[in-house]
């Protein structure tokens, strides 16, 4: 086999036409067929190192084409492994013009202290209508409200060509395929553009620890060649191949692991995207997803997450690589030189149980902060930013769960109570340290689980606007926008009260120290515990302004609109109006 690298794999368009070239080790023969030769098959010669290349004249863009694979007898077709679009699911292969006109200047995501994730849904963020999937398009039509909100990253779920062309996107066979469904890849880059230009980056959700499920997969037996049950020249063909969702790629196959760091060049380098979030990855380094199993451990899979790593970065040094690890393993964030794999932060997946403990559907005397409490001041290898934190994902609102809003108050996702209860939430993940991430309608407390064919209620966002605008003053003061809320980019937390009998929480977030950076979040998660007088311990002594009131009545006409003074605060304590069912974030000007 081949250990090194082959440039031009796939279907290469030039101005002689196109090149054809593909990985096929173990066939006799190969040919290409297509829509430029009236579907003939044209040989392709063997270039002894296991491709097999072809450079045919007219054929253009938009031609379709598959592989025409022998071996020991048998001729099956094949589509392309790097096709960068099909004409649907289980259709034909398309050759694609690389060229766009990108037009959007040298755009830079912000650093990661000031980004703001949004996870979307291409299929269900914005629909056409009740029978129509959403497209690329669509998405763009609601550029302009999430900007509005403060978003600027977008977490777009797979992309990828898909099984009846919609789905989650987690089951994945053609890694670089952009599903037409959605708009292909032309839509693809139309809204990365779209989203650079109001000052979005754009990460996307990769999948490399398995492919499938199915031996309908185009990949399967790829060549006609496999061992045993095993699924042949791209997976593992031993007990290595399986895991919980499909068949387990060879990640110590070189020309497996050049398809798959390929494709993330593919991504950060050709369609300009600004970070990528790399599904599972303890299922790559592990056959069966433990943490610490040494003997079933896969260290090429290991060797391969930190390529993943240095390749992006070397692409685009301000990428956001972000592992779904869910074993929180330093190792995950830490640098390659000292033996970890790279990546710039991981997924927090204990924080959105933590707050359901704290805030789910239960009586004051039930409600468990402990939980949350131990997830405030979280870090990895000392770093706050090493983790990205979130209320609900696609995972935590699904999978036989619900989203906080439904869970708070079951088929009343958007009471009053509800309501309530989830700006306490996203009051806490605004002003706690890490890379805070929202899952799409959470802005609006969209209720139900999460589901790939369930649109968002748009309607119920035109009526929620006050809670869209709490959202937009908790992001303002996350990203300090006017000034007075520096710590809460910052490292520093300490958790300076914990009160259980009265379910309050406070703690204190800073930077440097001092006004203007400063930050106390005080929360009152019991609902009917009004605190006129409650005594805190504040970190610096004079007047603390209150930059956040959730009771405030201009974010919903049910709130309670309750007056939260100002608190004046002399050897190191002050009294503060406490509300119930709210947070307050105060800091000083001077």
């Amino acid at each position: 086999m081949a250990s090194h690298s082959k440039p031009d794999v796939g279907a290469i368009l030039h101005s002689r036409g196109v090149t054809f070239r593909v990985w096929a080790p173990f066939a006799d023969a190969v040919g290409v067929t297509g829509s430029f030769n009236g579907w003939g098959v044209e040989p392709m010669a063997d270039e002894g190192d296991g491709y097999w290349s072809a450079q045919i004249k007219h054929v253009e863009a938009g031609h379709e084409y598959q592989f025409v694979i022998t071996n020991s007898g048998k001729t099956f077709k094949r589509n392309d492994p790097r096709a960068l679009q099909l004409t649907s699911n289980g259709g034909t292969s398309l050759v694609v013009d690389p060229a766009f006109d990108w037009s959007d200047g040298d755009f830079q995501p912000p650093p990661k202290d000031q980004q703001i994730i949004y996870e979307l849904h291409i299929g269900s963020f914005h629909r056409p209508d009740a029978s129509t999937e959403g497209t690329f398009y669509n998405v763009m039509e609601k550029l302009d409200h999430l900007a509005d909100l403060g978003i600027n990253m977008i977490e777009l779920m797979p992309i990828g060509s898909m099984l009846n062309d919609h789905g989650w996107g987690y089951v994945p066979d053609f890694i670089y395929a952009v599903e037409s469904a959605y708009g292909g890849r032309h839509g693809l880059l139309e809204l990365v553009k779209a989203a650079h230009a109001r000052g979005i980056g754009i990460i996307l959700d990769v999948v490399y620890n398995h492919l499938g499920p199915g031996d309908d997969l185009d990949l399967w037996r790829f060549d006609g060649w496999h061992e045993g049950d095993g699924g042949g020249i791209y997976f593992y063909n031993d007990w290595r191949g399986d895991t919980p969702w499909g068949t387990r790629p060879d990640f110590g196959r070189p020309e497996v692991r050049q398809f798959l760091l390929d494709n993330v060049r593919y991504w950060l380098h050709d369609c300009r995207l600004d970070g990528l979030r790399v599904d599972s990855t303890l299922f790559m380094r592990n056959v069966y997803g433990r943490h610490d199993d040494p003997d079933t451990d896969l260290p090429e899979g290991w060797s391969l997450m930190q390529k993943i790593n240095s390749i992006g970065h070397k692409i685009k040094p301000q990428a956001l690589i972000i592992g779904e690890d869910v074993a929180e393993n330093d190792y995950i964030t830490k640098p390659i030189g000292v033996g970890g794999t790279g990546f710039d932060a991981q997924w927090q997946v204990t924080l959105p149980h933590a707050f359901r403990q704290a805030l789910g559907p239960s009586n004051s005397p039930d409600i468990n902060l402990a939980g949350l409490v131990g997830e405030i001041d979280r870090t990895y290898n000392g770093d706050a930013f090493q983790r990205v934190i979130y209320v609900d994902s696609h995972d935590s609102a699904a999978n036989g769960a619900s989203r906080l809003s439904e869970e708070i108050d079951p088929g009343r996702p958007q009471s009053t109570n509800a309501l309530a209860k989830t700006l306490i939430a996203s009051g806490i993940l605004m002003s706690l340290p890490g890379i805070p991430m929202m899952l799409q309608g959470q802005e609006f407390a969209q209720g139900g689980s999460f589901s790939d064919w369930h649109e968002l209620d748009w309607l119920a966002a035109e009526k929620l606007a006050g809670i869209i605008l709490a959202h937009k003053h908790l992001i303002d003061l996350r990203k300090n926008t006017h000034g007075h809320t520096g710590g809460l980019l910052g490292q520093n937390t300490n958790v300076s009260h914990v009160d259980e009998d009265n379910k309050v929480l406070a703690y204190h977030r800073w930077d440097q120290g001092g006004p203007k950076d400063d930050v106390m979040v005080i929360a009152n998660f019991a609902a009917k515990r009004h605190h006129q007088q409650y005594v805190l311990g504040f970190p610096r002594n004079g007047t603390w302004q209150v930059r956040f009131n959730s009771t405030w009545q201009g974010y919903h006409g049910d709130f309670k609109n309750t007056e939260v003074p100002d608190v004046e605060v002399t050897d190191g304590t002050g009294t503060v109006v406490l509300p119930p069912g709210s947070i307050l974030i105060l800091s000083q000007d001077r």
